[in-house]
């Protein structure tokens, strides 16, 4: 057995034929890119599973074109923020709740106070955009 890691800086990589890898030390958003590189064999089949906390709301938008995002309220309240070609989407997740990000779709989150959320992430090609 290994030794327990904390998910909120320890993120988790699950990949082909059922792998699960723990991953380096998170240290910001260049953390990403040296992930995209150490897992591209796994294509856009892979996943990253993250937790984060927040007490303040997101200052950017992200998407994922290579698959859909999975986020579970684990505290707070986190009002997922979505735009869809239909129009803007807002969906408040409290504490086991969880919506799903679809392939593509810009979003960002506001939090009431703070928040944690559990991420599980189709990462590769991920874009960014100031919000």
């Amino acid at each position: 057995m290994t030794k327990p890691l904390p998910l909120a800086r320890f993120p988790l990589h699950l990949g082909l034929g059922a792998r699960a890898e723990a991953q380096p030390e998170f240290t910001g958003m260049d953390w990403y890119a040296a992930y995209a590189e150490r897992t591209e064999a796994d294509g856009a089949e892979g996943r990253l599973v993250s937790l984060y906390s927040f007490s303040e709301n997101w200052t950017s938008w992200e998407r994922h074109p290579q698959g859909e995002e999975v986020v579970i309220c684990t505290a707070g309240e986190i009002t997922l923020i979505q735009e869809t070609p239909s129009g803007t989407a807002r969906v408040t997740l409290g504490p086991g709740d969880y919506a799903i990000n679809p392939r593509g779709v810009w979003h960002t989150a506001d939090v009431a106070g703070a928040a944690t959320a559990l991420f599980i992430t189709a990462g590769m090609g991920t874009e960014h955009k100031p919000r």
